[in-house]
């Protein structure tokens, strides 16, 4: 296996997803959770742009890391108080989640091993802009409008309910 700039610069993008994606479960501030998901956020824009998705990449940084992270950030701002610390994690919630994760991780590990990764399944490049735009637009069987819709009523129905959570204090 040669050792590529690409694959650098994947396992650098990989390892800072990893480590901010555990920091953000396991850190006890709330808002410091929000920012380590922006980093994991950027660190999966950054793969897209690697494997020259341009379009996914700019998506995922103005509409998930930008917008999204926004909307928790206020939320959080909204229905916390000044210092607000998780719980202490009880001995039996942490042996579950402890064997959960060991679960996904051998899970993952044994679809990886099984699998035959080969170069001639997989194509660098993306679709044209307007057959992406199309099939956004497209209201069929594999559309992309109802899910949109759904997913837009249900962001607006948490803000909604984020200000009546705070407006009650």
């Amino acid at each position: 296996m040669n050792i590529t700039l690409d694959l650098i610069v994947f396992a650098i993008l990989a390892l800072f997803i990893t480590v901010s994606a555990i920091l953000a479960v396991t850190t006890k501030r709330i808002l410091r959770a929000a920012t380590y998901l922006l980093f994991v956020l950027f660190g999966t824009a950054g793969i897209y742009f690697q494997l020259n998705y341009s379009f996914l990449g700019a998506v995922q940084l103005l509409i998930y890391a930008g917008g999204i992270t926004v909307l928790y950030v206020f939320s959080i701002l909204l229905t916390s108080s000044e210092g607000d610390k998780a719980e202490k994690l009880k001995k039996s919630r942490f042996a579950a989640g402890f064997a959960a994760s060991a679960a996904g991780l051998a899970i993952c590990l044994f679809v990886m091993l099984k699998h035959q990764f080969l170069p001639s399944q997989f194509e660098h490049g993306e679709l044209p802009v307007r057959t992406v735009g199309l099939a956004l637009m497209e209201s069929g069987k594999n559309g992309y409008v109802l899910p949109f819709e759904v997913i837009s009523i249900l962001l607006l129905a948490c803000i909604i309910g984020g200000i009546m959570i705070a407006r009650k204090r």
